[in-house]
């Protein structure tokens, strides 16, 4: 292949490329996803899990699309639970461990088996230019890939260099070499590049564990999968193992830390905050004498374990001398020691909310060459980097999503409105509309969306067609009947005698009230499927709080301008992390907008800021 033509062609098979070649695929773009080896599609580079809080929203939100990651993520699902269970949905998160094998097995089957979507082996090397736009690619074999747009996700590969101790070499991720000549072409644009860094724990082998000294923690008896189209498990499900640091294993870490790659000076990159390295975790809460370590199976056919919690750049002999230190791993072989990694990024502010860089027309970026972390932020900004570079080589009009609709939306507004100065990770505190924004109304809010702009295809467009009929059948008989107190408490739903009349719909809302519990009064509710009756009982226990959500927002943007006194008391205000409070007596913001674009704030920590205020004005003038 010395010549080929395409409307979009993706750079990297890892999980952003994988979304963005398939979104442009499904909205009719000729398509070509181009990556270093067919095998490495798919591939989960760190902790082979999905989702979580924050992040299972954002699948849930790719698959109300249409895109693939929740699919291959139930497929390949060995335990699956879901996060904070005991709070309410909107902060309820799906996670899964999934089986690494299966995983890339699933996402290469849907790369190669999509109509319209073709993958190349091959080195990306240079851009194929018209003037200062990009219209191609070259290949290291001197190959040219002509299209009219193009998506690059390099991941951590963009003059990617791992670390071990003191010892250093380029690669994107262990095994594989980095993507150094695309680094060096991207010069060329000069675009604001920084570094940053993440980092893995040492692989153990499970067979070296001894699991009967070990807490055992199985999945959900009730596993909640990721896609709306998802019935059933499809794999074996297995159970995770949790140990804890300990005094000793603090000790051998503080007296090597002059040897961790980060400690000793030899990274430059900033490192997740969220998720820090065990040699972090021992310095910064330097009073907790212990930490607890997950033992995550990676795969059913594999004795590979991820011991989620003690990712490390220090030197491989001390990382067996701090791992043999917890119980249930005394005589545990390692397979693969930890190792921190480097990489550049450009600057998220250099995009538009297409994903596309403003100052490189043609080039759409997707990942972590955004300055982001994790597989789920990745792939969604994948598919609507892959969505628009579709849409724009087919002459169709841009598609973007905001903070109301989507944490899509919230993720790309972060990005390219406040930059990152760490790697970023979504969190529900992000979102100022998180009540509304649930995991499990993603489809009710985004499908219609993916219709609209060609991404649903017809499988999706029917179940999705007969579940909106049915919940609009449901909501119908709860709102078109209103009962009195005396008949609510005639059937067992207790409630003062006020004589004022509710729909069933309002008495849904009541805490433990259920559909079952109001079929003695509406008979044909007992027809609706046992999902919809928890669809809509979740819509109406949120209706309220979404309409006062939706009024404190709009009063937090009229007090934007509201001053800040510099003497601030941000020590005073419980609610704020350690890490905000940091920041804004470092910024000491003027007024609410300015701290509002303060990196990391959240509309709940501007929220709290804001009462503080109102509540010393009220002080002053009693």
């Amino acid at each position: 292949m010395k010549h080929a033509h395409f409307d979009v062609v993706v750079v990297g098979g890892g999980h952003a490329g994988c979304d963005a070649a398939h979104a442009s695929a499904r909205v009719g773009a000729k398509t070509a996803l181009v990556t270093l080896k067919m095998d490495g599609i798919g591939v989960m580079s760190c902790n082979p899990a999905i989702g979580g809080l924050g992040k299972g929203h954002l699948v849930r939100e790719i698959d109300a699309l249409d895109g693939v990651m929740g699919r291959v993520a139930d497929k390949a699902g060995i335990q699956f639970r879901l996060l904070n269970r005991r709070k309410g949905p909107a902060v309820q998160g799906p996670r899964a461990q999934a089986d690494r094998a299966i995983y890339r097995r699933e996402m290469l089957a849907e790369m190669t088996s999509f109509p319209g979507l073709s993958v190349i082996e091959g080195e990306v090397v240079d851009f194929l230019m018209d003037g200062a736009a990009v219209c191609g690619l070259i290949l290291a074999d001197g190959s040219e890939i002509r299209a009219k747009s193009v998506v690059l996700t390099t991941g951590t590969f963009l003059r990617g260099i791992i670390h071990i101790g003191d010892q250093h070499y380029s690669g994107g991720r262990m095994g594989d070499n980095a993507a150094n000549k695309l680094g060096e072409r991207m010069d060329a644009f000069n675009l604001p590049l920084g570094r940053l860094k993440t980092g893995t724990p040492p692989r153990l082998d499970g067979r070296t564990i001894d699991w009967s000294k070990l807490e055992e923690q199985p999945g959900d008896e009730d596993p909640v999968l990721f896609s709306f189209l998802s019935n059933d498990l499809h794999a074996k499900q297995v159970s995770c193992g949790i140990t804890h640091t300990n005094e000793k294993t603090h000790q051998i870490i503080r007296d090597n830390l002059s040897r961790s790659a980060m400690y000793g000076g030899h990274i430059d990159g900033v490192g997740p905050r969220y998720c820090p390295s065990i040699e972090d975790k021992v310095v910064r809460f330097a009073d907790k004498s212990s930490h607890q370590v997950f033992l995550e199976p990676e795969g059913l056919e594999d004795h590979t374990i991820y011991p989620n919690g003690i990712s490390t750049s220090l030197p491989a002999e001390v990382q067996e001398d701090y791992v043999r230190s917890m119980v249930g791993l005394e005589n545990v072989t390692i397979l693969q020691p930890g190792y921190a990694i480097e990489y550049d990024y450009v600057d998220p502010r250099a995009l538009d909310l297409r994903l596309g860089l403003r100052d490189v027309p043609g080039l759409f970026l997707a990942g972590q060459i955004n300055g982001t972390t994790g597989y789920e932020e990745a792939a969604a900004q994948g598919l609507v980097a892959g969505l628009n570079a579709a849409h724009q080589s087919l002459g169709l009009d841009p598609v973007t999503f905001s903070r109301s609709d989507s944490y899509i939306g919230v993720m790309i507004d972060d990005l390219t409105t406040r930059g990152v100065s760490e790697p970023y990770r979504m969190f529900t505190s992000r979102a100022e509309y998180r009540l509304s924004l649930r995991a499990d109304n993603a489809d009710q809010r985004l499908t219609p969306k993916g219709l609209e702009v060609g991404l649903v295809g017809e499988a999706r467009k029917a179940a999705f067609g007969h579940k909106m009929e049915e919940l609009a059948k449901g909501r119908d008989l709860l709102e078109s009947r209103s009962v009195s107190p005396k008949v609510l408490n005639e059937n067992g739903i207790k409630v003062g005698e006020d004589g004022k009349k509710r729909s069933l719909y309002q008495v849904l809302a009541f805490p433990d009230v259920s559909v079952a519990d109001l079929v003695a009064i509406e008979p044909e509710l007992a027809d609706l499927s046992t999902a919809t009756q928890e669809q809509l009982q979740k819509d109406a226990l949120y209706a309220t709080y979404i309409l006062r959500q939706e009024q404190d927002a709009a009063a937090l943007r009229k007090d934007e301008a509201r001053g800040i006194p510099s003497d601030f008391d941000y020590h005073a205000l419980d609610g704020l992390s350690n890490e905000l409070k940091m920041k804004l007596l470092s910024v000491r913001p003027s007024n609410l907008a300015q701290a509002g674009r303060i990196e990391g704030m959240t509309p709940a920590a501007l929220a709290l800021i804001l009462a503080r205020l109102n509540r010393e004005r009220r002080d002053k003038s009693a």
